[in-house]
């Protein structure tokens, strides 16, 4: 399962996995992440998306992108965006995310053809549909092979997915070229006061918090301050707040052992019974089925499944689980199959 980290100020924490590079390339499902949707967040990062099958939608400053196969996504740095599931469908992509500062191996050439895009309130986003122009071709090839490079790993790759995002930043410049230059203050202010707002939740998840409370950190009154976060999030200030609580409290489920009622005040909900409530309406399981379903009893049981001709039963009650009726329930839930199905197929 894979969790965005983020800083109080709602900014993505980037760990790159190329070294001496301010580069980060992965290659998840869309199921990887909880609920098929990734937190709310922002980068000083360009993010490149490139869908490989499948489909989603992506929110981007309060617009939402369908992304369907094949199709590819420039998100330009600091834009508040978050991806989520199409009708709970599945979806395999590739994401590379690169620091601007990569592109500065020329001032000259950063200063006309890097800056101004990157520091244009009015570039969003870029969305590039699969078609048969070379451009198309040539920005969905370097995706393919910097996916390809960071796996294979070869002696001085670097220097090829250097030389990728150089042709993909062409093709984004070509595309930009033709767009408005100039940026609107107004909703420049509001993403700003998004951030502010967002930035004090992170803070203060685990206190009380009240919609009065949420508005005064941005200094905007309490429908001003619905308003922002219905349009740039999609759901109200308060939605939010409990959203990120159960973020939060899935992390501790995973990793620690604190009871489910340690848990639920922990991350800010007084009535406990209100916290099971929510987290089975978000992720369609109890606090205590979730913690099994992510820890590594199951994981394991699928070593045992590709590795041992032992039965179900067996590999139920080895790894902990005392009813395998129950097993087999949790196991469809996390894989989408039965077990004997993925001994099949594995």
């Amino acid at each position: 399962m894979i969790h965005i980290q983020v800083m109080h100020d709602s900014s993505e924490v980037i760990f790159y996995n190329i070294p001496e590079l301010p580069v980060k390339i992965i290659k998840p499902r869309l199921s990887d992440y909880p609920n098929r949707r990734v937190i709310c967040h922002w980068h000083e990062d360009i993010e490149l998306i490139y869908i490989v099958s499948g489909e989603m939608n992506y929110e981007i400053n309060g617009k939402t992108v369908r992304l369907s196969e094949h199709s590819m996504l420039f998100v330009n740095a600091r834009q508040l965006h978050y991806g989520f599931s199409a009708d709970d469908r599945e979806c395999d992509f590739i994401c590379v995310l690169f620091h601007p500062s990569l592109l500065r191996v020329n001032a000259r050439l950063f200063q006309t053809m890097a800056e101004p895009i990157i520091g244009n309130e009015g570039i969003e986003y870029l969305l590039l549909p699969e078609s048969d122009s070379g451009d198309y071709r040539s920005i969905a090839g370097c995706m393919r092979e910097m996916a390809a490079l960071r796996e294979t790993a070869a002696p001085g790759y670097e220097w090829e997915v250097i030389g990728c995002l150089g042709r993909v930043w062409s093709v984004i410049y070509r595309c930009c070229e033709a767009l408005p230059m100039g940026a609107g203050a107004e909703r420049h202010a509001d993403r700003q006061l998004q951030r502010e707002m967002a930035s004090y939740i992170f803070c203060h998840y685990a206190e009380p918090l009240t919609l009065t409370e949420i508005a005064a950190s941005g200094h905007v009154s309490r429908s001003k301050c619905c308003l922002i976060f219905k349009k740039y999030l999609g759901e109200s200030p308060i939605d939010f707040v409990n959203s990120y609580r159960l973020e939060k409290s899935c992390q501790l489920l995973r990793n620690t052992p604190q009871s489910i009622t340690e848990i639920a005040l922990r991350c800010g909900f007084i009535h406990p019974s209100y916290y099971t409530k929510l987290l089975s309406r978000k992720y369609g399981c109890a606090p205590s089925e979730y913690r099994i379903v992510n820890s590594y009893r199951l994981e394991k049981s699928c070593q045992l499944l590709r590795n041992t001709p032992q039965s179900i039963t067996e590999i139920a009650l080895r790894c902990g689980f005392s009813h395998p009726s129950y097993y087999t329930k949790l196991f469809s839930r996390k894989y989408g199959c039965t077990p004997s199905e993925y001994r099949k197929t594995s």
